[in-house]
């Protein structure tokens, strides 16, 4: 299958491989890598990000997390704008905290909104909007989006362990139980 140009990687792998473009928590060491495409709207992807944080206090360094950003703009109208608030958060160096503050508040995910979490995080939030309604991080999301389709992601949330799509549970223990082995 091709997309963009691009072959789909085979049998269930990571197309793109995890680089210093991603968004990542945890060191290079840690035994397992965790890729997760996700979108900021999404109720499962709001459970999952739940179970993450679990899973992290769980096995603190011996997991690195990945955050790709596939949001699905046909279901979820406020998608690409939290994403796009997300990446731009990101410019300010402060990604991870948006990313929290996100998926803490997944019915309120307007523009109003996402300048209110800008402000809580101290970030110029008035740069984050022009940047998020100017679209000044599409091209990135869109890159995400086109990985995780060559990867055969085709829903949120997707996680990949070790380059490996992950087909177990949806729950804490499979999946720490997966990242263990």
């Amino acid at each position: 299958m091709k997309h963009r140009g691009v072959e789909a990687a085979p049998g269930g792998t990571l197309a793109i491989q995890v680089s210093n473009r991603d968004h990542i928590q945890g060191g290079e060491k840690a035994l397992s890598t965790l890729v997760e495409y996700g979108d900021y709207e999404c109720p499962y992807c709001g459970d999952a990000w739940a179970m993450v944080k679990e899973l992290q206090e769980q096995l603190g360094n011996k997991v690195r997390f990945v955050f790709r950003n596939f949001p699905l703009t046909d279901k979820h109208p406020h998608a690409e704008h939290a994403a796009e608030a997300a990446e731009a958060a990101g410019a300010q160096g402060r990604f991870w905290e948006m990313h929290d503050l996100l998926y803490q508040n997944q019915e309120a995910l307007e523009d109003e909104d996402l300048a209110e979490y800008a402000a809580e995080l101290g970030l110029d939030a008035e740069r984050l909007i022009r940047e998020v309604q100017a679209g000044a991080y599409s091209a990135r999301i869109r890159e995400d989006v086109d990985g995780g389709v060559t990867s055969g992601v085709d829903g949120t949330p997707t996680f990949f362990i070790n380059g490996v799509r992950y087909e177990g549970s949806y729950d804490l223990d499979s999946l720490v139980s997966a990242l263990k082995r």
